[in-house]
C-alpha cells in the first residue's frame, strides 16, 4: 500500500529556509568580491572614462601643437619635415615612427627615441616647416591614464592585479544579479525602478540593486572585452586562439607564410613602438628587408610567394636616395635586436646583434632606405590614406610597418614593406583574422568608445560612472552595517545549502581564469580557517 505524500508544516518551512541560506551564501561571495574589487573598479571607471574621450582631451590640451591653419598651400614632403624635426632634438636621436594624419588642419607628428631612452613626439607645421613643440610619449596625460588603467603604473604586478580585479568583477556582477533578481511575489517593475521614498541604508541598497540590474550587461561587456588585452590571461588566450585557427592570422606561431622561430625570441608586432596595434596581429612575425647585394633572408624567402610588388616601385633607383651596399642579413636573434631599442637602452646604430637601437633620419637615408613619402604613396595605393602609424626601420634588414587601427575593425590593416624595394612583404586585413579575433576586434572598438562615435563614448562613460557609483554605494552600505572592529561579512548559513549549479559555475570560472581560480580557493579556505563553520557575525 502506497502512503500518499503529505506536505507538513516542516516542509513548508524548509523552502524559505533553503532560499534564505542560498541568499546568504551568494551575499557572502558578493561581499568578498566587492570588498576586493571596489578600489580598483573606481580606478578603472575614472581612467576608462577619461580615456574614451582621448581625442577631445588631447585636442584641447595640446591645441598649440596639434592644430595648424589650413592655408591651402602645398605640404612640404614628409621626409623634409622629419629631418627638420630631428634637427631640434639632441644629437643621436633616432626616428621611431611617423603618425600619418592628412587632415589639412593637423600638424605632422614624428616620434623619436632620445639618447637617454625616452620617446618624444615632435610636431611640425606641414606648410611652413616650423616646429610647433614637443611632447613626451610616456608622460603625456593620456599615456599616464592608460598606464593606470592597465597596470596602476606598477608594471607586471599591476597588470596581474587589474586582471584579477576584472575577473572578480564577474563574480561581483553575477552574484549581485542573483541577489536582486525578482523572487516570488516581486515584479520586474519594482526591481528596475528606484524607490526614492526610502531613506538611509534602505535607499542606498535600493539604488545599488536597481543600478546593478541596469548596468550588468554593460559591466560584463567591459570585463569580457578588456580581458583579452590583459598581460597574463589575455596573452595566453591569444596564443590559444592562434593555435586553434580562430585568432591571429597565419604566421603568428610559425605557420606559413611568415616563419618565426622560438616565439619568445622572434620579432613580433607587439615588439614595435606603436601605441595601438590590432589585437589579432600582436603575435604575428615581422618579416625582414633584403639589403641590396644580398640574396635574401629567411623571412623574405618565406614570404616570397605572397609578396606584392607595387607598380613602378621595383625599378626605383636606390642610388637616388644615397643607397649603398649593405652587409649580409643577420639571423633571427639579430632581427630581434632591431627592436631592442624600444626599452631605452643602447646608443648608436651598429650592425652588431643586441646593439641596434634605431637610425637617425640622415643615416636612414644614407643606408639607402626609401623616403617615408614613397612608403606613404604605397600605403595610399593599397587604400590606407590617413590615421595610421608608420614604423621606421631600425636596422639594415628592418622593414617599414604600417599599422592602421581605425574605429571600424573591418578596415584594420597591417602592412610590412621592404625598406629598399618597396615590395609589400605582408598585408594583413580583417578577413585574415580568425572568428574569435574578429569578435575581439569589435569588442575592443566598443570598449574604447570608438565604434559608433560620440554616442559610443557617452555610453561607455555612463556605464563606467554607474559602476563607480555602485562601488561607492557598496562601500557606504558596508561601512554603515559593519560592527565596530569587525569585518562585517554577511552571516554564513548554519547548514550550507545545496547549490550545485553555482558550485559548478564557480569552478568553471576558476578553470577559465586560473589566476582568479587560485584566489577564489584562497578566499574560500581563508573564510573557513578564520570563521570556522559557525555562523558569521
Amino acid at each position: 500500500m502506497q502512503i500518499p505524500y503529505t506536505q507538513t508544516p516542516h516542509t513548508h518551512e524548509a523552502q524559505p529556509a533553503r532560499a534564505a541560506a542560498q541568499y546568504r551564501t551568494l551575499w557572502r561571495w558578493h561581499f568578498y568580491a566587492g570588498l576586493f574589487v571596489m578600489p580598483w573598479l573606481m580606478v578603472l571607471a575614472i581612467t576608462g572614462t577619461l580615456y574614451v574621450f582621448q581625442p577631445q582631451i588631447e585636442s584641447w590640451l595640446y591645441q598649440d601643437r596639434l592644430a595648424v591653419v589650413a592655408t591651402g598651400a602645398p605640404r612640404i614632403s614628409e621626409q623634409t619635415l622629419m629631418e627638420r624635426a630631428a634637427a631640434t632634438l639632441p644629437a643621436g636621436s633616432r626616428i621611431s615612427s611617423v603618425e600619418v594624419n592628412r587632415d589639412p588642419a593637423r600638424s605632422a607628428e614624428f616620434i623619436f627615441r632620445l639618447p637617454g631612452g625616452e620617446r618624444e613626439s615632435v610636431y611640425v607645421n606641414p606648410y611652413t616647416g616650423a616646429v610647433l613643440g614637443t611632447l613626451s610619449v610616456e608622460h603625456r596625460l593620456m599615456a599616464q591614464t592608460r598606464a593606470l588603467h592597465r597596470s596602476l603604473m606598477l608594471g607586471k604586478p599591476g597588470e596581474l592585479l587589474m586582471e584579477l580585479a576584472g575577473c572578480w568583477t564577474l563574480v561581483m556582477l553575477v552574484t549581485g544579479l542573483a541577489l536582486w533578481w525578482p523572487r516570488a511575489g516581486a515584479t520586474w517593475a519594482n526591481a528596475l525602478r528606484p524607490r526614492l521614498q526610502l531613506r538611509g541604508r534602505a535607499l542606498l541598497r535600493n539604488l545599488h540593486g536597481v543600478a546593478g540590474l541596469w548596468l550588468a550587461a554593460g559591466g560584463l561587456a567591459f570585463v569580457l572585452t578588456g580581458l583579452p588585452w590583459s598581460g597574463s590571461w589575455g596573452a595566453q588566450f591569444k596564443v590559444l586562439t592562434s593555435r586553434i585557427g580562430m585568432g591571429s592570422p597565419p604566421g603568428a606561431w610559425g605557420e606559413a607564410p611568415v616563419r618565426s622561430q622560438i616565439p619568445s625570441k622572434s620579432v613580433k608586432m607587439d615588439d614595435l613602438p606603436v601605441a595601438q596595434i590590432p589585437w589579432a596581429v600582436g603575435n604575428t612575425a615581422v618579416p625582414r628587408s633584403t639589403p641590396p647585394g644580398t640574396t635574401g633572408t629567411a623571412d623574405t624567402a618565406d614570404t616570397a610567394d605572397t609578396a606584392t610588388v607595387m607598380p613602378g616601385m621595383q625599378g626605383m633607383s636606390h642610388a637616388a636616395h644615397g643607397a649603398k651596399d649593405m652587409p649580409g642579413a643577420a639571423d633571427n636573434t639579430d632581427a630581434h635586436a632591431e627592436h631592442s631599442g624600444h626599452s631605452g637602452h643602447g646608443a648608436h646604430s651598429t650592425h652588431s646583434a643586441g646593439r641596434d637601437t634605431g637610425l637617425t633620419p640622415a643615416s636612414l637615408r644614407a643606408e639607402g632606405a626609401l623616403p617615408v613619402d614613397a612608403v606613404m604613396a604605397i600605403a595610399s595605393r593599397l587604400g590606407v590614406e590617413t590615421g595610421y602609424s608608420l614604423v621606421v626601420p631600425k636596422r639594415p634588414d628592418g622593414v617599414y610597418t604600417i599599422s592602421y587601427f581605425p574605429a571600424d575593425p573591418k578596415v584594420e590593416r597591417t602592412i610590412h614593406i621592404d625598406q629598399y624595394s618597396g615590395k609589400v612583404l605582408r598585408d594583413i586585413d580583417y578577413n585574415a583574422y580568425g572568428a574569435i579575433a574578429q569578435a575581439v576586434s569589435f569588442g575592443t572598438s566598443l570598449h574604447m568608445g570608438r565604434y559608433f562615435g560620440p554616442a559610443n563614448q557617452w555610453l561607455c562613460a555612463l556605464i563606467s560612472m554607474g559602476l563607480f557609483a555602485m562601488a561607492v554605494t557598496g562601500f557606504v552600505m558596508w561601512w554603515m552595517r559593519r560592527p565596530a572592529r569587525a569585518l562585517g561579512a554577511p552571516s554564513r548559513p548554519a547548514s550550507p545549502p545545496p547549490m550545485r549549479g553555482w558550485t559548478f559555475g564557480m569552478i568553471a570560472l576558476g578553470c577559465i581564469f586560473p589566476l582568479m581560480g587560485a584566489t577564489m580557493t584562497l578566499v574560500w579556505a581563508g573564510d573557513r580557517a578564520v570563521f570556522g563553520r559557525r555562523p558569521g557575525p
